[in-house]
């Protein structure tokens, strides 16, 4: 990989104002895999520039001119997902069988979804009784900062739908997983985009995050990551009213209802907490179970944990990696530890490492049973493997647990009865419900009720984000 210090701005790789050297670590074995270069409000200044200055003329470009420069960015992006996925396991510690078939895909699979979306979306319409024209028209210069944990998903699922919608951006990846941001960049480098319309900072978020929200030139601020990061961006953003979308945490419930099909529906709850080492917001981490099943399906759940191994992400197979940093590790440590103490059920892994892993940031994937929701470990994001299992009464009392927290992002139902997972959907307070382990659509809007977020990203929905609405009359 080349440029590792270097920011793209304006068309270019240039060198900071400022060195400020950072190591990325590969989690899997603790060691520095590269080193780049924090950025400063002064190289953020630079970028904002050059993605101001370009605006005004990419607002105002084709859309069919837009869509084609997209389609070439997918074609490169295709030809280089095998680099992208090994990237993403020596960054961030994904096993590479997921990183090939699950987290590089999602780049062009958004992609895909947001060209389909442009050309699909009316830009100009009369209004209901004719007397004025609706516009969309781009908001501006728009702030990227994108978390580490799917890493070039995130990316494109910002990236695009603001190049799409004639938007210029300025991104900010995180520190911990900067380098598939990079190869992005050279991606979008070899398609050609006009100059300043896509540019990348690196950095952390207190000193290029910070600056990106609260630049004066800067139109619309889209951040996934922390709840309580998302509201320090909200309060200094709004000193300029700018335009904030927020994809934050989240605490999911997975409703097992009796008559589901109990084995199916625990390995799919079981793999879905573990997949990526728990390391997803919207994660199946609360399991709520009909109390009639309830010892069954701790049973089923004790076995399906059985069979995930933990190991080496460089090694194909479906066996997890470790977390991706120190800090995670450790505060995924003291989270187990606090459920413990909060007198939790541990039946299975527990603290520390696994058994013949003593170097690399692995957890031992873990599950508590006798969980109730007034718990830490029933209330707060652990992200990381760690599973809940807490017993619900009747359908009101299950959908009550769902809904009695805080976040709000997604949430999964799982029952025979078609009426009654439709029924319990429309009663649950969060934005994405998945009904008996239905895939991913890409093209599905993707967000947050609550303190889980604001706005939504993915296709049509996405693209609308990044759109102002100008009505013309007479």
């Amino acid at each position: 990989m080349k440029n590792m210090r270097k920011f793209y701005i304006n068309g270019r790789w240039i060198d900071p104002v400022e060195y400020c050297d950072f190591e990325v670590i590969n989690p899997a074995t603790e060691e520095a895999v590269a080193t780049i270069s924090l950025g400063s409000s002064a190289d953020i200044d630079k970028a904002v520039a050059a993605a101001r200055n370009a605006f005004d003329d990419w607002g105002h470009t084709a859309v069919e001119e837009r869509a084609v420069l997209l389609d070439k960015l997918i074609a490169i992006y295709k030809s280089r997902s095998k680099e992208m996925a090994m990237i993403m396991t020596r960054e961030m510690g994904t096993p590479i069988t997921l990183s090939l078939n699950e987290q590089a895909p999602a780049g062009d699979g958004h992609l895909q979804s947001t060209v389909d979306a442009l050309r699909a979306h009316q830009f100009e319409h009369s209004s209901p009784r004719g007397g004025s024209m609706v516009r969309n028209e781009p908001i501006g210069v728009c702030a990227l900062i994108t978390p580490w944990n799917w890493p070039i998903n995130q990316v494109v699922v910002k990236v695009a739908p603001a190049l799409a919608a004639g938007c210029t951006v300025v991104l900010k990846p995180s520190e911990y997983s900067p380098l598939s941001a990079i190869l992005f960049a050279e991606m979008v480098d070899e398609v050609g985009f006009p100059t300043g319309v896509f540019n990348l900072v690196n950095g952390d978020g207190a000193g290029a995050g910070s600056a990106m929200t609260r630049h004066r030139d800067v139109d619309m601020v889209s951040f996934t990551g922390s709840t309580r990061a998302g509201i320090t961006i909200s309060k200094v953003a709004a000193e300029s009213v700018k335009r904030v979308s927020l994809e934050l945490g989240g605490k999911s419930p997975n409703l097992l209802f009796a008559d589901a099909d109990l084995e199916a529906a625990v390995n799919f709850s079981v793999s879905s907490v573990f997949s990526n080492s728990g390391q997803s917001c919207d994660a199946p981490t609360r399991l709520i179970v009909e109390h009639s099943v309830y010892d069954q399906v701790v049973d089923l759940a004790v076995k399906a944990a059985e069979t995930i191994n933990v190991g080496d992400p460089l090694k194909e197979g479906d066996h997890i990696g470790p977390v991706v940093n120190k800090k995670q590790f450790n505060a995924i440590q003291a989270m187990i530890q606090m459920g413990i103490d909060e007198g939790a059920r541990l039946v299975v892994g527990g603290t520390g490492r696994p058994q013949g892993l003593n170097k690399g940031y692995y957890v031992r994937p873990t599950i508590f049973i006798d969980v109730n929701n007034d718990m830490a470990i029933a209330r707060e994001e652990i992200f990381g493997p760690v599973l809940t299992i807490i017993p619900f009464d009747d359908e009101a009392d299950a959908i009550r647990i769902a809904n009695d927290t805080p976040y709000g992002l997604a949430a999964y139902i799982q029952s025979g009865n078609q009426e009654r997972t439709q029924r319990v959907a429309r009663k649950i307070r969060a934005g994405n419900i998945s009904i008996n382990g239905a895939d991913v659509d890409y093209d599905g809007p993707f967000g947050g009720y609550k303190q889980s977020g604001n706005g939504r990203e993915n296709g049509a929905y996405g693209l609308h984000e990044c759109l102002e609405i100008k009505t013309i009359t007479g």
